[in-house]
């Protein structure tokens, strides 16, 4: 007896449901993966560490330069913008 396509498909569908209920969840997703802090905890975690909020307009040049400068900085764009200003500022 030959199966149709319909019931070929739906089988494929079957199997493939049991494969993905059956496979573990990856750390990235699971309860062992990090959590960012919400936007209050955030701020509350940046005053704590005598941070605070610094607005400015950039050029759209300026800016994607930061951002690969800071990719390798080890402060991130926080520690290279602050940087950047105390040796402006010297």
């Amino acid at each position: 007896m030959s199966m149709k396509k319909t019931d070929l498909d739906r089988l494929a569908g079957l199997k493939l449901d049991t494969q993905m209920r059956g496979a573990p969840i990856p750390g990235r997703f699971g309860q062992g993966a990090a959590q960012l802090p919400d936007r209050k905890e955030q701020r509350r975690l940046d005053s704590a560490a005598g941070l605070v909020p610094f607005a400015c307009k950039l050029p759209a040049a300026l800016a994607q330069s930061l951002r690969e400068q800071a990719a390798t900085h080890e402060g991130g764009i926080n520690g290279l913008v602050a940087e950047l200003l105390r040796k402006g500022q010297s």
